[in-house]
């Protein structure tokens, strides 16, 4: 995957809508209560069911808008340095081999004490803290979206509908590269200005990089 590299922070924070602090929130809470309430566990597979089923009609449009992480990953921690990513991270079958053990590691979990509902909501948190874990690690690391790249649930919604919606390059553009140093998964995005179109299965559709473009020569297809 070629990327484009930050060596100095980008303001990203001030790319994001309101919204997506709320949403970050949402993370902190869980992990903070969620060994006290198990209830608060169950926000862990509603918002993998949304980010596996979104996939299906706009791709990875709601890693990019509506997964909680990944709010706090651009919000909060959006402010880091990004460095390149490893090819391993974007190898398929590391990908998908973590999206098979973080998975049978859950449902061996569950099936010890099947019946009981609060046993359910601690082995979500659980999984909640080791990924989230997994993800704060890699933002230091790499970038405050590297988690993105590995994320099982973006794995699969990449997988359904990567090529849905692709965002659209007019054939005005400057080459700048001012988009690239927004773009939270470090695609370079330039490079695809004569075919119009990003080809990315991963692209967020997080609309980061149509904001920072200064001559408004991104966009997403009609009706997206």
């Amino acid at each position: 995957m070629s990327v484009a590299v930050n060596h100095s922070p980008w303001p990203a924070t001030k790319l994001q809508p309101a919204y997506k602090w709320l949403l970050a929130i949402v993370v902190v809470v869980v992990l903070a209560l969620g060994w006290r309430l198990p209830a608060l566990g169950f926000v862990v597979p509603v918002a993998m069911a949304t980010g596996m089923g979104g996939g299906f009609f706009r791709g990875r449009w709601v890693c990019g808008n509506l997964c909680p992480r990944g709010s706090l990953l651009d919000t909060w921690l959006g402010f880091l340095p990004r460095r390149p990513l490893p090819e391993w991270m974007s190898n398929s079958a590391v990908r998908w081999g973590i999206l098979l053990v973080l998975i049978g590691l859950m449902i061996a979990q569950l099936t010890v004490d099947p019946g009981n509902w609060r046993h359910w909501g601690i082995v979500f948190w659980r999984m909640c803290l080791i990924t989230t874990t997994a993800a704060l690690a890699l933002a230091v690391t790499y970038a405050p979206r590297g988690w993105c790249s590995i994320c099982p649930v973006g794995t699969v919604a990449s997988q359904v509908g990567g090529d849905k919606q692709p965002l659209q390059i007019a054939s005005s553009c400057r080459a700048c590269g001012l988009c690239e140093q927004a773009c939270p998964m470090q695609f370079a995005i330039v490079d695809h200005r004569h075919a119009g179109k990003l080809p990315h299965r991963d692209c967020l559709k997080c609309s980061i990089c149509v904001k920072a473009c200064p001559s408004q020569v991104l966009s997403w297809p009609v009706g997206s």
